[in-house]
């Protein structure tokens, strides 16, 4: 694990780092469905609205670089608002140190705390490390869309999980 990692709290000066590691992600065409980050002024409105909205969302910070996130949005459509939706990621050059398992437990901390009772996400069926950790975390498969996602030629489910409080 590494410890020169920092979980902390989304903050203003957090957002072009986030902004940043979002790309990365984003750009590796494997974990996410877009495949860059949205517009740096929609990332900064939707941070910015998180933090007004007290979303927990939570950064892994080494030096002054954002290398990973977490956020649970609450649902706001009646009859929905007891649940969120997952999503997190990490940067390529910092995975397999831990800093997933921490994002995601100091997230849902923060979700239990705000009342939410239901958490789901959705993650590809080819990638089996986010599968294991949300695994390891409690979340149970509650579905699975056969071939949802068709990019570069290649298939791929799209594995539906949740966690209950």
């Amino acid at each position: 694990m590494s410890t020169d990692i920092l979980i902390c709290p989304i903050a203003e000066q957090y957002i072009e780092g986030f902004y940043r590691c979002l790309d990365a992600v984003a750009r590796e065409r494997r974990y996410l469905a877009f495949l860059q980050a949205p517009p740096l002024a929609s990332t900064r409105e939707f941070v910015l609205s998180n933090i007004e909205n007290g979303v927990p969302q939570f950064v892994a910070v080494r030096g002054s670089e954002v290398v990973g996130w977490c956020d649970i949005v609450p649902m706001t459509r009646e009859g929905f608002t007891h649940g969120g939706v997952l999503g997190m990621g990490v940067r390529k050059d910092v995975r397999n140190q831990g800093i997933g398992s921490r994002l995601i437990a100091r997230t849902l901390t923060a979700a239990k705390d705000l009342g939410l009772e239901r958490i789901e996400l959705d993650v590809y069926a080819s990638n089996q490390p986010a599968i294991r950790l949300y695994e390891k975390m409690g979340f149970v498969v509650e579905g699975t869309r056969k071939r949802a996602r068709k990019l570069d030629g290649v298939y791929d489910d799209l594995v539906e999980m949740v966690l209950f409080f």
